[in-house]
C-alpha cells in the first residue's frame, strides 16, 4: 500500500455496469466524508463525467483516465492510489497490466476474477513482486467467492468454539437464490471456454482443487458434478456453477491461513435441488444471457437474495451449522457492496503482508464484521436449528 498517496480508492472501469454500482455504493456511504479520498477510471472522460452526474456525485469527484492498453497510463494512476478496484474483464484478457502496475508499485489491487487459468497464471508471476513491493493483490471480491470463504471461514469458528477444533470437512450448500451472472461473469466463463478450446492442456488446472495452492496438494476431494441425494443434509443436491472457483479459493484460502483447516481438508459445494427455487445459472452461451454492461433493474437488483448454508463435521461425525444470507441479488448488487467494503477493510489493515491473496485468508473476522454492517450480509449458527 502506498500511505502517501493522494488518494486511497479508484474504481477503475467506472462506466461499466457494476462499476457504476461500486461507485454508486461508495457515493452512498462516503460521498461527504473528507476522510476516504476516492475516484473513479476509465478510457473515456466525458463518459465518466457523465457517470458521475448520473449517480448524483459532485463535480469535484476526480476523474482519472487509463487504459489497459497504455501502461503508462496505469503506471500513472496506480502511484496515486492506495488501492484499486477494477472492473475490467474479462481479467485474463484485460486485467494482467494493472496486476503487474499494482505489483511494481506497492498498490494494492482488488478484482472481482472467478478465472481460475489467469488467476493460478498471475499467482506464479506476480506474487513474489507483490511481497516484495508490499502490494496486497485481493482476487476473488465479489459473489464469487467472498460469501462462500467467508461461509466456511464462520463454520469452522463455529466448530472450533462448540466441537473444540476445526471440521476436517465441510459441506457448502446453495439453499436458495433469487437473480443471476453479471455479463462480465458470463464474459469471463466464454473466455475460459475459448482458451480451453485453443490449449486442452488448460483442463487439468481447472478440475484441480489445489490450481490455486502452487506447492500444495491436499486430500482427494468428494465430487460435485452430478447430481444425487445428500444424506448429509437429506436433500437432493446438483452441481452448482460457481464451485469450480469457489472451491479453489477456498483451498488457497486454507494455505494462506497456515492451514488451520488441516492439511488433508475436504470441501465441496452443490445447489439443493427444489421445485420452483433458482440454484443454478443460466448457460453461458445462452443467447439471452446479459452482454458486458448489460444488467438488471434496480427492482431486480434490490429483491434478489441468496441462502448459503454449511455444514462442517468432525471426524467423529459431529456437525455444526452455518449460514450465509446476502440481501440483494448476487452479479450486480450483493457483488458490488462486497467488493468497495473489501476495498476499505484493506485500506485500514496495513498489518496485512504483500502478496496475492483472497479476501477472507487476508482480512478474516473483520471482513465478517464489516460485511455484516455494511453490505448486507447475515452470518448464522444454525447447529441447533
Amino acid at each position: 500500500m502506498n500511505p502517501d498517496a493522494p488518494f486511497d480508492l479508484i474504481v477503475h472501469g467506472a462506466t461499466g455496469f457494476t462499476g457504476r454500482l461500486i461507485a454508486e455504493h461508495l457515493l452512498a456511504r462516503h460521498g461527504a466524508d473528507s476522510s476516504i479520498r476516492w475516484g473513479m477510471s476509465g478510457r473515456s472522460a466525458d463518459k465518466l463525467a457523465t457517470v458521475r452526474d448520473e449517480i448524483g456525485a459532485p463535480e469535484s469527484l476526480p476523474l482519472i483516465i487509463a487504459d489497459a492498453a497504455d501502461p503508462a497510463s496505469l503506471d500513472a494512476m496506480v502511484r496515486q492510489t492506495k488501492a484499486v478496484i477494477t472492473t475490467v474483464g474479462p481479467y485474463q484478457l484485460y486485467g494482467e497490466p494493472l496486476v503487474a502496475a499494482c505489483a511494481a508499485a506497492g498498490t494494492d489491487y482488488l478484482d472481482l476474477a472467478g478465472e481460475p487459468l489467469w488467476m493460478a497464471a498471475m499467482i506464479e508471476k506476480h506474487d513474489a513482486a507483490a511481497k516484495a513491493s508490499g502490494a496486497r493483490i485481493l482476487f476473488s471480491c465479489g459473489f464469487d467467492s467472498i460469501p462462500f470463504e467467508l461461509g466456511v471461514f464462520h463454520v469452522q469458528s463455529l466448530a472450533r468454539r462448540l466441537l473444540g477444533a476445526s471440521a476436517p470437512r465441510v459441506a457448502g450448500r446453495v439453499r436458495d437464490m433469487k437473480g443471476g451472472l453479471s455479463g462480465g461473469t458470463a464474459a469471463s466463463g466464454r473466455a475460459t471456454m475459448a482458451a480451453i478450446q485453443a490449449n486442452p492442456g488448460l483442463l487439468a488446472t481447472m478440475f484441480d482443487p489445489f490450481a490455486l495452492t502452487p506447492g500444495f496438494k491436499g486430500a482427494e476431494q468428494p465430487r460435485g458434478d452430478k447430481p444425487r441425494h445428500d444424506d448429509l443434509i437429506g436433500e437432493d443436491v446438483g452441481p452448482f456453477m460457481m464451485a469450480a472457483i469457489n472451491t479453489k479459493n477456498v483451498h488457497r484460502s486454507n494455505l494462506l491461513q497456515g492451514l488451520p483447516y488441516g492439511a488433508d481438508f475436504q470441501y465441496d459445494e452443490m445447489a439443493i435441488v427444489q421445485p420452483g427455487v433458482q440454484t443454478e445459472f443460466p448457460s453461458l452461451s445462452a443467447e439471452d444471457a446479459p452482454a458486458p454492461g448489460e444488467g438488471p433493474s434496480r427492482e431486480e437488483r434490490e429483491t434478489g437474495y441468496y441462502d448459503l448454508l454449511f455444514v462442517a463435521v468432525a471426524a467423529d461425525g459431529r456437525q455444526v451449522r452455518g449460514s450465509v444470507h446476502g440481501d440483494r441479488d448476487p452479479g450486480y448488487a450483493s457483488t458490488s457492496k462486497l467488493i468497495a467494503e473489501t476495498a476499505l477493510c484493506l485500506i485500514e489493515a496495513p498489518d496485512v503482508a504483500g502478496g496475492i491473496w483472497v479476501p477472507g485468508a487476508a482480512l478474516g473476522q473483520r471482513l465478517v464484521d464489516r460485511l455484516s454492517s455494511h453490505a448486507g450480509l447475515t452470518f448464522r449458527d444454525e447447529t441447533a436449528g
